[in-house]
């Protein structure tokens, strides 16, 4: 079969228009030059129809689609064959080269009941003696990320034989958020992508397994990320202070269910954009992965240092490693570069700098929900009048500095604002800016170093539910303090990997909003795609 189509798109969509219209239902096919590449521009569009379980199309269905199909704009001859009426040799003949232009089947719309197999988690995140060693899917696996892969980092746990078989997770199945604090966090999906060995759904979970007859995994994710499906798992959640779904309850949501092949079409479309937007994410992560651990290597273990006193190869321009010395020496850090200076972090980095934003004014905001665990950008972030807040400009460092937030490492590179604007967000960020020659990356990697984020857990106060670390308890954490040329020449290693990872993002956020634009039309069936036409 090929996908090649000589048709203009205009004609193209009247077609079909009337073939949805006077055939619903009905598979259609193009055959003959359009398809086959001898078209010209008088070229007739030769057209097969394919009835259900392919027997005979009503003869009046016909004779008013071939009248509505004379009186169009269309200004080809339009010739339509019904398949059950044409000889079996014109049968092969027409399979050797055709399209389809109209997906046979109805969309419809039908319960999850109707296509998916329900399983309700109940493996908890402890781990016992007697039971199996498990990879362990948990709540914020799914509530924080879309697809579930093997690059995720799954808890260890333990489980029952009886609970492996029962909750273990395969490529296609759709695990959703079944309980949660807030009813609007109920129903969130995430698609498994791919059968990692050992994985099982966690507790507050609920796998939805499709029916492969009846619904494409894919597309089943992404019907489950509209508005009008989330709204009815919102709807069934039930609560006071904390809400849930019920298994009857979530087999009781409806969603459009096109045909098999217009499924696929739509997850490939949407898959397509989401496949892009990962692979930016992924390469994102290796850059800064790169960023950190040459701060650690220079800043941190001394490596240049350590390698010149043993006389051996440093990895790095002989340019660079004059600029480092040969010794070190002790200090109230330990071991540091000779000629280094241990200093307090505000010596080195101002610590929530003043910022200018008027009561009212439109600002950017970004909020705790959004910041990043990681990765350096946020995934959105919306003016907003400005009320109370920490304010911020591009090259400050936000890291958030309650509970559970620092601990799930919300740290944020701000590169996302506007020419010369100030953004705000909550009052539990601390604002960090290094001071010259230091650049401004140098403070990011320093709040994602793991030193920096055990001194600030350590550091908390408060009640356990409201803990937070207190932004003056920062001057005592010390820091060996490099020379200009040190700091200059980082700065010119890493502010191009940000540049590079800045890019992504912002190609990603058009990418994500091209994918959100397009979700729910192609979930409606307001545009139609076909398999192999996407």
């Amino acid at each position: 079969m090929t996908e090649r189509l000589d048709l203009p798109r205009r004609y193209r969509d009247q077609v079909e228009a009337l073939l949805r219209e006077h055939v619903p239902g009905v598979e259609v096919w193009a055959y003959g030059s359009r398809v086959s590449g001898r078209s010209h521009e008088g070229s007739d569009l030769d057209l097969v129809l394919r009835g259900t379980d392919l027997k005979r199309i009503d003869s009046g269905q016909l004779a008013d689609l071939i009248e509505a199909l004379e009186e169009s704009n269309v200004p080809i001859l339009v010739q339509t064959y019904d398949w059950a009426r044409l000889p079996e040799r014109f049968h092969r003949e027409i399979e050797r080269e055709y399209v389809v232009l109209v997906a046979g089947g109805e969309w419809h719309r039908g319960t999850l009941n109707d296509v998916i197999d329900l399983v309700l988690s109940s493996v908890d995140k402890k781990t016992k003696d007697n039971e199996r060693a498990v990879q362990l899917c948990n709540y914020t696996d799914v509530y924080y990320n879309s697809f579930i892969h093997a690059g995720l980092d799954f808890m260890t746990a333990t489980a029952t034989d009886r609970e492996i078989a029962k909750c273990s997770l395969f490529s296609g199945d759709v695990v959703i958020t079944k309980d949660s604090e807030k009813h609007d966090d109920i129903g969130v999906p995430a698609l498994v992508r791919e059968d990692i060995p050992g994985l099982v759904c966690g507790y507050h979970l609920a796998i939805l397994r499709p029916m492969p007859s009846k619904i494409e995994g894919d597309y089943l994710f992404y019907a489950l990320c509209t508005s009008g499906v989330q709204h009815q798992f919102h709807s069934y959640a039930n609560g006071i202070t904390r809400f849930g779904l019920r298994k009857a309850d979530i087999g009781l949501v409806e969603i459009p269910l096109p045909p098999l092949s217009e499924q696929r079409a739509i997850a490939h479309i949407l898959g397509t954009l989401d496949d892009k937007i990962e692979l930016n994410r992924r390469m994102n992560e290796t850059l800064e992965e790169m960023a950190r651990a040459l701060f650690k290597s220079w800043f941190v273990d001394f490596d240049p240092v350590r390698a010149k006193m043993e006389g051996r190869g440093t990895g790095v321009p002989p340019d660079v490693v004059d600029l480092f010395p040969d010794r070190l020496v002790d200090s109230e850090l330990g071991e540091i570069p000779e000629g280094w200076e241990v200093v307090p972090l505000p010596e080195m980095i101002e610590v929530n700098p003043p910022r200018s934003l008027r009561q009212g004014e439109v600002a950017p905001y970004l909020d705790m929900a959004n910041m990043p665990t990681k990765g350096h950008a946020p995934d959105t972030v919306r003016d907003r009048p400005f009320g109370s807040g920490m304010r911020f400009t591009n090259g400050d460092t936000l890291v958030a500095r309650i509970t559970p937030c620092l601990e799930n490492g919300k740290t944020a590179y701000v590169d996302f604002l506007p020419h010369d604007r100030i953004g705000w967000g909550s009052t539990e960020y601390i604002v960090m800016r290094p001071m010259p020659p230091l650049p401004n990356e140098f403070a990011y990697c320093l709040a994602r170093s793991a030193g920096f984020r055990e001194f600030a857990i350590q550091n908390m106060t408060g009640t356990s539910g409201r803990q937070r670390v207190p932004a003056q308890a920062l001057s005592q954490f010390l820091l060996s303090s490099p020379p200009e040329p040190i700091a200059a020449r980082f700065g010119k290693v890493v502010q191009p990997l940000f540049a590079r990872a800045s890019e992504a993002v912002r190609q990603s956020r058009s990418l994500a909003a091209l994918r959100d634009a397009l979700l729910p039309k192609l979930v409606s069936g307001e545009i139609h795609v076909r398999e192999g036409n996407e």
